[in-house]
């Protein structure tokens, strides 16, 4: 029996509903296992219409684990997404969605891991990264931390201001924004790769997120710099 087939589905209220970028929303959904995943971990999520037919995605967990009873998912709306086109346009408060989880054992960290921490994240792929950063300053701010996140524009960084002010007054986390569309705007390379590994030193443990081309050529730069394989852990997204 798979971990998935072990879980059962469970009914999760929404309790909140927040724009987050234009293509992003935050939704908080009231869960019994709110106190008890490891950061990186996702749910699946089910709907289902009234002739039967079923769709299934799977999204990160934004949130860290926590006493609130609740966990975090942000959702990307995606051109003719089934489900995420649900949730952009449709899912309130108050509804009723079935999940099942926590799921994942190889994508997590928690304090017990230790650091530094290399996060990697491209686009919406910066999200189970985000529950790791937001754990980090919870339970063990004193682990060196830092983030390279690719995404097309500032508009588009999720929790810019979040990630900008743990930068500014966290001195043990440090972000490094890259933005692909605007002005002198370039892709994560070797030279912005480098730039991290001069500041965070030789990583612990280096996570990368985002789509397959994305982490693919994340890992090979990590890789050509120097950073052990058995250190690097990876989740991809879609093609």
């Amino acid at each position: 029996m798979t971990e998935r087939e072990k879980l059962r589905w469970q009914e999760a209220e929404i309790v909140a509903v927040e724009a987050i970028t234009e293509r992003v929303k935050s939704f908080r959904f009231r869960v019994d296992f709110a106190g008890r995943f490891r950061p990186g971990q996702h749910v699946d999520v089910r709907l289902t219409a009234p002739d039967g037919y079923q769709a299934q995605r799977s999204y990160s967990i934004a949130s860290a684990p926590d006493a609130s009873g609740t966990i975090e998912l942000m959702i990307e709306r995606l051109d003719e997404g089934e489900v995420s086109g649900f949730f952009a346009s449709v899912a309130e408060i108050g509804d009723r969605i079935e999940l099942r989880g926590p799921i994942g054992g190889s994508f997590v960290w928690d304090e017990s891991e230790g650091g530094p921490l290399l996060l990697v994240g491209g686009g919406s792929g910066v999200v189970p990264l985000l529950a790791m950063l937001r754990h980090r300053s919870v339970a063990a701010p004193q682990i060196p931390a830092l983030l390279v996140y690719s995404a097309r524009n500032r508009a588009e960084v999720i929790v810019r201001d979040e990630l900008e002010a743990s930068a500014r007054d966290d001195s043990g986390f440090s972000l490094m924004l890259v933005l692909t569309r605007e002005a002198a705007g370039r892709r994560i390379d070797r030279t912005r790769i480098d730039a991290a590994l001069g500041q965070i030193g030789t990583p612990a443990h280096a996570f990368v997120c985002g789509s397959n081309p994305f982490v693919s050529a994340a890992s090979n730069l990590l890789l050509d710099a120097g950073v052990a394989p058995a250190s690097i852990r990876t989740e991809r997204f879609g093609g």
